[in-house]
């Protein structure tokens, strides 16, 4: 892939610039947590995205991307947008520098990247963290890893119309090889996690299937969290979010709410207890517990949040059949991957039954992703 781009770079722009990349992510455990001040386990992995980049003296972006074949030429003022999605993020990640102080210029650009898109592996934090960090380097800002991991998320809120999270763009910038962060989403501390799981596999299988309720599903259960905090607090107005709740404060109010509302914040304060289980796990070096952690997780977005799917039920059923260690849908749910710890002699049956099965049941194959945790948002050459 560099050499891809390095010479698509010296045939448009006729130079040499400097190669930049920053990583897609998994998240091994916590899943909406974040918007309940919980916490989440996030690794950078060892795909992203790439990009060759140097200033050219103008107030010009000249970009390309290899992936979709598509050129764009934008300024550097508000009124400059580009209509090309692609290229929005990277005009997101300059405005959003600008807004902040950065003297930046133009520059000429070409990229590229592996992460698979559509499997809930954050292609857009890596290539707006890839950018992010560039332009940092490149300009000498000075920009802390904080700033440039919410630079991101600012990106896809002000110019790509994502209310997302900080997760993403976090574990793209601050991502260390075999290691995973746990952050906090309410506070923003973090601390890096052991992940060396020797004789075992990280596995993702894409169901390659999304569900279009999601977004909707997603507000209507952010709202039972919301309601269920607000009964709490009633008799104990310490809790601003879910995550200082305990099973005993919910069923103080379990007549105050609706079942389904329960049932959603019965997930929430279980699973930001399983994130606290698995790192004291990761630390004795116990990946047996890990991975009960993870059907815990699975059996909970499923039957008590509601957000799997049949596709993904499915291939956590084969995962549990075949003796895989750990499986759960990974990211919001309604399709996208399933993420699974295999020990290495399991690995090959087990791809082998979940494709079989799969097809069998559904008519098509999943996808197969397997992930090495790895470092974070950084400079090639």
């Amino acid at each position: 892939m560099q050499q891809k781009i390095r010479t698509k770079f010296k045939e448009s722009f006729n130079t040499e610039g400097s190669l930049y990349t920053s990583p897609g992510r998994i998240n091994l455990i916590g899943e909406h947590t974040d918007y309940n001040g919980g916490f989440v386990f996030p690794g950078a992995v060892d795909k992203g995205m790439i990009a060759e980049i140097k200033p050219n003296g103008t107030g010009k972006v000249r970009a390309f991307s290899i992936d979709l074949n598509d050129y764009a030429e934008f300024g550097l003022t508000e009124e400059d947008a580009p209509s090309a999605s692609w290229a929005r993020y990277i005009f997101g990640v300059c405005r959003e520098i600008i807004k902040r102080g950065g003297d930046i210029q133009g520059f000429d650009t070409v990229f590229a990247g592996d992460v698979p898109l559509g499997a809930g592996m954050s292609s857009s934090a890596a290539l707006e963290s890839t950018y992010a960090f560039a332009l940092n380097d490149l300009f000498s800002l000075n920009i802390d890893k904080f700033e440039l991991a919410k630079i991101g998320q600012a990106t896809e809120h002000n110019y790509c119309g994502v209310n997302c999270g900080i997760m993403d763009q976090f574990a793209s910038v601050f991502g260390k090889a075999g290691s995973l962060i746990r952050l906090d989403c309410r506070s923003l501390e973090y601390k890096y996690y052991p992940f060396n799981p020797v004789g075992y596999k990280l596995v993702l299988l894409d169901s390659v299937v999304k569900h279009e309720l999601a977004s909707s599903a997603y507000n209507k259960r952010r709202k039972s969290c919301e309601n269920v905090v607000a009964a709490i607090r009633r008799n104990h107005p310490e809790v601003e979010f879910l995550r200082d709740a305990t099973m005993e404060m919910l069923n103080e109010v379990k007549a105050d709410v609706s079942a389904e509302d329960y049932m959603r914040a019965e997930y929430v304060i279980e699973e930001v207890q399983r994130v606290l289980d698995v790192c004291a796990a990761l630390e004795a070096g116990d990946y047996e517990t890990v991975g009960e952690k993870m059907y815990g997780t699975h059996h909970g977005m499923s039957k008590l949040y509601e957000v799997s799917c049949e596709e993904l039920d499915f291939l956590n059923d084969i995962a549990k059949e075949c003796g895989v260690t750990g499986s759960r849908v990974m990211g919001g749910g309604f399709g996208g991957c399933t993420i699974n710890l295999v020990k290495d002699e399991l690995y090959d049956g087990f791809v082998k039954k979940a494709f079989a099965a799969y097809k069998e049941r559904f008519g098509r194959e999943p996808k197969l992703y397997n992930v090495v945790i790895s470092d974070g948002a950084r400079k090639l050459c």
